[in-house]
């Protein structure tokens, strides 16, 4: 059996994709962006054990930026697609 996904958007860092039998798209996130966030967490990690609280709070911030960029990404695909969010 031959599945397919069906891409919903340009191919980019985050593709918005639909999987065979899901009711709604998913992002695909690039290997190298994986990364990019694994060690984004590795860092704040160690500036909390270090008690470096500001230093923190900025890599919060950040991180909470780039997966807002991400979440409009998606949601701006949705729309376009007449595709509800499930959430």
């Amino acid at each position: 059996m031959t599945l397919q996904a069906e891409l919903l958007s340009p191919p980019g860092n985050y593709a918005v994709v639909q999987l065979p039998r899901r009711n709604y798209p998913g992002v695909v996130v690039q290997g190298d962006s994986l990364h990019m966030l694994k060690q984004q967490a590795q860092r704040m990690g160690r500036l909390l054990a270090a008690m470096a609280l500001e230093e923190l709070a900025d890599e919060i911030e950040y991180l909470t930026e780039q997966l807002s960029e991400v979440q409009r990404h998606y949601e701006r695909v949705c729309a376009e697609r007449h595709i509800a969010l499930p959430y």
